[in-house]
C-alpha cells in the first residue's frame, strides 16, 4: 500500500521581489524533510506567488471611479478595492455584501480572487498573472540549486455550494499531472468507468 507525509514549510513573511524557491529551500532544510527529494510534491499558497511576484496594490494609490463609488456602496465595499477588482475580472456578474462574483479565466470568483487577508493592511494582492508558469520556474529552480525533481502546485482557497468553510484547490501546477484520466478502467464490479477523471492536483491543494 502506498502512503505519503505531510511536512509543512515555515518561512518570514515573503515581501515583492524575494526569492522565493531560496526562501523555501532555506525552510525546508529547517523541516522535519530536510530537504527535498525526487517525487516530492511543493505546495504553495497563491498569495505568497503572487507577493514575491509584486501583485500587490496599494489601495491608497488606487483612484475610484464613478462606477466604483455606485457598485461600493450597493455592496458595502470600499470603493478602491471595486476598481481594483473590477479590473482583473472578465466579467461582473453579480455580488453579495462584501463580494462581487466574477469571472475570470473561465472560473465565478469571489473579488476576481483578489486576497486582503495575509496581505500588509491597506494593501491587497492579486492573484498571479500566470500560475502554471510560476510553477515551472520555482520547479525549475528547486531543480537547479538542489538537483531534486519535485512537482510544484500554486494552491488556493475556495468556498462550495451548500458546503461550509474552505477547500483548497490547484490553479497552477509543473511537474505533476493536473488530472488522471482514469476512463476506461474497471471499478469493484468490474464495470467501465465511462466518464471519470481524478483531478489530482486538487485533491492535493486540499
Amino acid at each position: 500500500m502506498s502512503s505519503f507525509v505531510t511536512v509543512g514549510i515555515r518561512t518570514g513573511i515573503v515581501r515583492p521581489g524575494d526569492d522565493l524557491a531560496g526562501t523555501l529551500i532555506e525552510g525546508i532544510a529547517e523541516s522535519d524533510a530536510r530537504s527535498f527529494r525526487d517525487g516530492d510534491v511543493l505546495v504553495i499558497a497563491e498569495t505568497a506567488v503572487a507577493t514575491a511576484e509584486g501583485a500587490v496594490v496599494e489601495l491608497a494609490s488606487v483612484v475610484p471611479g464613478e462606477e466604483a463609488v455606485r457598485t461600493g456602496e450597493r455592496y458595502g465595499m470600499d470603493p478602491r478595492l471595486v476598481e481594483v477588482v473590477t479590473g482583473e475580472s472578465d466579467q461582473v456578474v453579480g455580488g453579495i455584501p462584501g463580494f462581487l462574483l466574477c469571472m475570470k479565466g473561465g472560473t465565478l470568483l469571489p473579488n476576481a480572487g483578489i486576497d486582503a487577508s495575509n496581505a500588509p493592511p491597506g494593501t491587497v494582492v492579486l492573484l498571479p498573472n500566470d500560475p502554471d508558469a510560476s510553477a515551472r520556474q520555482i520547479r525549475e529552480e528547486v531543480r537547479k540549486r538542489t538537483g531534486a525533481r519535485i512537482g510544484v502546485i500554486i494552491a488556493d482557497s475556495r468556498t462550495h455550494a451548500m458546503r461550509a468553510g474552505c477547500s483548497g484547490v490547484a490553479i497552477g501546477c509543473s511537474g505533476i499531472a493536473a488530472v488522471i484520466d482514469i476512463r476506461g478502467r474497471s471499478d469493484l464490479f468490474g464495470r467501465t468507468l465511462e466518464v471519470t477523471k481524478q483531478a489530482l492536483a486538487d485533491n492535493i491543494a486540499s
